[in-house]
């Protein structure tokens, strides 16, 4: 049996809190695979140390590292220490790209280095929903993300407990069981109270909803103790209700935003005494994304999310010359920059709700490399205090190097002034080995493509941009091509650059059949064999495969054609 011969100990407190007991474990852990010694906690102090420990004076993403002669201190916050070993094993050469994709340098001899640092995030609350981060909260913890989708537990510092999480008014009233004697509690459109679910909001002026909405998001808080946000929002239907007192509202409002934010601080006020830790949190979206002009603000405990799914992602937000404005009350309109600018003056918290793929078309290149940088530095500048980035939410992923883009986003909500181009080297020079100059090639010339022609790219467009023109298609395809040829030796990097090659392979498949009316079926079937083989689902965000497969050969843009709304539970049939 090895014997410990590294004289380099780790010291921890005892009785350790079991936040420091994991870091403990985790720095022991890469230590060992990294010199072949084993290395073991203490509760001795002597020479040559790393000492961890909490702090009740950091906030729980905080921590600070010092270095004195032979030693290493790290104490932080809950989740602050754990970084805190992960920042000195990075210093150290380690790189946590995925899960499953770990760089581990070898070194013979193991020396502590002079490491000074103070950190905290720039933003409260860091959330995604791609694959590896949302499946492996272990690795979660490592992209030191807090937010709902990745469900970090406890003892691996936690996140932020967040219940109905959005589009929770059909759970606050929901139309099945009010719907039918209480149609009044519901949204007017045209002259009649719609009560069917996704696609009816409330009448937020009527008392009654106020009343029986403070009574069943009282009882959810008391059902889940652990809520440390808990979300009041407009369901996924883009109308304010139409009846006299609701349009009155928003018109003495400014925009439909300030008869919600009213009932969101009634709700927020009334439960503060009993919840005083929780946040209530609502959406500024489509219609509701512009600030009201009335004076009406956020309570100290309130939070609004802004969205951004009406912008180009292409550019970023300020840069982009497109009008993507949406329409007030009075009939004048407010842009994205334009409204992320003001919500600051209103609300004290405001949270960010981003996209970052094309949920239409998952696999679909994405040029939002360039945008992803200065779009987060301009949360920052504007006092955003939380991100969402939204992804492609497969169970299992999907291509478009979105490793890569969930590795980049992650060190953007740590750090919006981070390396990107130096975190882009480090990924592809170790994750596609070889074929990484080509992969580079690659996202660089299609974010070209899309900033010198000045090609505008939705959240959910089709495909018959000329984004993606044939030229466009062939010439990826020849950087796909020189990878493989790079690393064909090396099948566990060809197997990547095949999976990612996936992505020009459907856009020219769904191009043939949409645009030039030609859709070859030996091609279609081998595609849909070759997803299924790297074991990807979706290829639509509402849609199996095998609906988009149908879609396909019906000459539907999307398999949501076939449905009249995509339920939560699944596709509804006309």
């Amino acid at each position: 049996m090895k014997t410990q011969t590294s004289i380099i100990t780790i010291l921890i407190p005892k009785d350790a809190p079991e936040q420091v007991s994991y870091a403990a474990k985790e720095l022991c852990h890469y230590l060992s695979l990294m010199s072949g010694e084993i290395f073991e906690t203490t509760e001795t102090q002597k020479d040559n140390q790393i000492s961890l420990s909490l702090d009740s004076k950091l906030g729980n993403d905080e921590f600070i590292i010092t270095s004195e002669r032979f030693k290493v201190n790290i104490k932080g916050g809950k989740r602050g220490v754990i970084y805190g070993v992960y920042e000195l094993l990075e210093a150290l050469g380690c790189r946590f790209f995925t899960a499953t994709s770990e760089l581990i340098p070898y070194k013979e001899k193991i020396i502590l280095p002079e490491l000074n640092t103070h950190q905290k995030p720039v933003f409260e609350y860091r959330d995604l929903n791609y694959h590896e981060a949302t499946k492996y909260s272990r690795f979660a913890v490592k992209c030191r993300l807090n937010g709902q989708h990745c469900n970090i537990r406890e003892k691996h510092g936690g996140h932020m407990g967040y219940t109905w999480f959005v589009h929770s008014f059909q759970n606050m009233i929901d139309p099945d069981i009010y719907g039918e004697d209480h149609p009044e509690y519901f949204a007017l459109y045209n002259g009649e109270r719609v009560t069917r679910r996704n696609v009816n909001q409330l009448c937020l002026t009527n008392p009654d909803v106020l009343e029986l909405a403070i009574e069943n998001v009282r009882k959810v808080l008391l059902e889940n103790p652990e809520t440390r946000i808990i979300s009041i929002s407009q369901n996924d239907w883009a109308k304010s209700c139409e009846c006299p007192a609701c349009r009155a509202s928003d018109l003495k409002e400014g925009s439909a935003s300030g008869t919600l934010l009213k009932f969101v601080n009634a709700i927020a006020e009334r439960l503060e005494p009993e919840f005083p830790e929780v946040i209530f949190d609502t959406l500024a979206y489509n219609y509701t994304r512009p600030i009201p002009t009335s004076g009406t603000k956020a309570r100290h405990n309130v939070c609004v999310r802004l969205c951004s799914i009406e912008a180009c992602f292409s550019h970023s937000f300020e840069s982009c010359d497109q009008d993507r404005s949406v329409i007030l009350p009075d009939g004048s309109r407010s842009d994205f920059i334009t409204d992320l600018h003001n919500w600051g003056s209103v609300c004290d918290r405001v949270y960010i709700w981003d996209y970052t793929t094309c949920f239409s078309h998952y696999p679909a290149p994405h040029p939002n490399w360039n945008a992803l940088q200065p779009n987060m530095q301009a949360f920052a500048n504007n006092n955003v205090k939380g991100v969402f980035e939204q992804a492609c939410g497969a169970s299992a992923g999907s291509t478009d190097f979105n490793e890569l883009r969930e590795y980049i986003i992650s060190k953007l909500l740590w750090d919006p002034w981070t390396d990107v181009q130096k975190h882009i080297r480090e990924f592809t020079d170790f994750y596609y080995g070889n074929a990484a100059p080509y992969v580079r090639e690659y996202i660089s010339y299609i974010c070209k493509v899309a900033e010198d022609e000045n090609i505008h790219v939705g959240f959910q467009d089709d495909l018959s941009t000329p984004l993606f023109r044939k030229e466009v298609l062939d010439t990826l395809q020849g950087f796909i091509d020189k990878a493989k040829e790079a690393v064909n030796s090396d099948p566990i990097r060809l197997h990547r650059i095949g999976k990612a090659e996936l992505s020009v392979r459907w856009v020219r498949l769904k191009r043939g059949a949409m645009v030039d009316n030609s859709l070859n079926i030996e091609e279609a079937n081998k595609f849909f064999t070759d997803w299924k083989s790297y074991g990807l689902t979706r290829i639509d965000e509402w849609c199996s495969p095998e609906t988009t497969y149908r879609a396909l050969l019906h000459g539907l843009w999307r398999g949501t054609e076939f449905y009249f709304y995509p339920s939560d539970e699944g596709d509804e049939e006309l």
